[in-house]
């Protein structure tokens, strides 16, 4: 009966042991889950390069950037309740969680379909790397893990105030496992060896028109423009350029003359081209600059070559809807 009894406060113990530490993978997702929204809703705020668009890329572009916000709001208010709230409305809070994570995988399925070089954008202009089975599987496992918390009576909160060190154990072995289901660190550890790509550098819009005035093509062309003193009546980016479309007139015919600035550097380069405003036909060919008798005023130096200052660059938006 001693070797039973034994045998039996054994099993009790491995039980309650294997018990407690369950409950320590659930407790702990509520502080892990809290940080990842936090970090995608502070990253969907800081972004405004449009490179890390993900699921938002399947809506109208006018509704992108609200849709964007509204999302990182979302997470942000989510994070709050995961490390603030108990009981029903802490259910609640991870209830809409798990709902959260499993329309994420369901809209990257859709976006994999669709766009295959598109990013997954969870954390914003760090989130470029097309779509992968990676991103989807961390989203339903983030949901999981959401279903994980329902019931509990702790809150994030209280975990990260007094973990035991079966809790840290338990995060570390999470945060290796998130790890590697996420493409953004490697995009991280690039940014920090090589720096940030020009094709997600934020550039106010006058230091681009200010470049663009201090340069020989701007020179070269203000005579085609109707009204050079006045903004640019279209503006967008692309990749490492921002370009801006001006209307002008070349021979009596309306046209648009589009300057193209790189973002990088002190003195970037500055391109120009010259198509018809009605059939956007390009006038002008790369090397090619505007017509001499529009360049220079009588008395003035004759402009005897301007090597590589026009490229034939039509707008997306115009195109488009061409």
């Amino acid at each position: 009966m001693l070797v039973i009894d034994a045998i039996n406060v054994t099993d009790a113990a491995g039980v309650a042991a294997a018990g407690d530490v369950v409950q320590v993978v659930r407790e702990i997702q509520l502080p892990v889950l809290a940080l990842v929204l936090l970090l995608g809703a502070v990253a969907k705020f800081a972004d405004r390069s449009g490179q890390g668009r993900g699921p938002t890329a399947l809506l109208p572009s006018r509704f992108q950037r609200r849709f964007e916000l509204a999302n990182g709001s979302l997470e942000a208010v989510l994070a709050v309740g995961l490390l603030t709230l108990a009981a029903l409305p802490g259910d609640i809070a991870r209830g809409a969680t798990a709902v959260l994570f499993v329309l994420a995988a369901l809209l990257l399925l859709r976006l994999r379909q669709r766009d295959p070089e598109l990013g997954c954008g969870c954390f914003g202009g760090l989130s470029t790397t097309p779509v992968g089975w990676r991103a989807i599987v961390r989203a339903l496992v983030f949901a999981a893990a959401a279903a994980a918390t329902l019931g509990l009576e702790s809150t994030g909160a209280v975990v990260l105030a007094a973990p035991t060190p079966t809790h840290l154990v338990a995060i570390g072995v999470e945060v290796a496992l998130l790890a590697l289901l996420s493409p953004e660190l490697r995009e991280l550890a690039l940014r920090v060896v090589q720096g940030e790509p020009c094709e997600l550098r934020e550039v106010p819009l006058r230091r681009t028109l200010s470049r663009l005035h201090a340069s020989d093509v701007w020179r070269a062309n203000t005579a085609l423009l109707d009204d050079p003193s006045a903004g640019p009546v279209d503006v967008w980016r692309h990749a490492c350029w921002r370009f801006v479309r001006f209307a002008g007139t070349r021979d009596g015919r309306p046209v648009d003359v589009v300057f193209g600035v790189h973002v990088k550097g002190r003195r970037p380069p500055v391109r120009a081209a010259i198509s018809d405003a009605e059939t956007g036909e390009t006038l002008a060919t790369l090397g090619e600059v505007a017509a001499r008798s529009a360049l220079a005023a009588p008395g003035e130096r004759e402009i005897s070559q301007l090597p590589d200052s026009v490229i034939p660059v039509e707008n997306p938006a115009k195109t488009a809807s061409g």
